[in-house]
């Protein structure tokens, strides 16, 4: 799946807004709504556009406490570690990373009891050997 200059100013346009007009589109892009759509087509066709979602605006959960949880995984422990945080409605994203921890989760949690029940639970799973948080202070900017 080649990805061309063209598709990566699209990609780009859909990150900032995912229900702009194909329309919309084709003016920012100076290409014929058609060839937009069709490129759009292609995209999710080619698996390379995987689905849309809603980016909630930080006002919304304005005074949400949001934290990345570094967590450690016990050996061959991790498909099952995955799927338990899969589940916690409060896990936003997770990523694999290396270095000293092995997974990286956001939470997000109203109150900071909360945030800390949900570490806990993170730390109550079966295979998490430890969990290390870092309160987000504040976003500078998200794509």
């Amino acid at each position: 799946m080649k990805i061309t200059g063209p598709d990566q100013q699209l990609l780009s346009v859909l990150r900032e807004n995912a229900r702009a007009s194909t329309a919309e589109i084709a003016r920012r892009l100076n290409l014929s709504r058609t060839t937009v759509q069709s490129r759009i087509e292609r995209l999710e066709r080619d698996g390379v556009i995987a689905g849309y979602t809603v980016r909630v605006a930080e006002a919304a959960e304005r005074g949400h406490i949001r934290a990345h949880i570094m967590i450690t995984v016990l050996p061959k422990q991790m498909p099952a570690v995955v799927e338990a945080l899969r589940v916690l409605p409060e896990v936003r994203t997770l990523h694999s990373v290396s270095g000293p921890s092995d997974l990286v989760a956001l939470g997000v949690a109203p109150t900071v009891e909360e945030m800390d029940a949900l570490t806990d639970r993170i730390g109550a799973i079966d295979g998490v050997e430890r969990t290390t948080s870092s309160i987000i202070l504040s976003a500078k900017f998200e794509r």
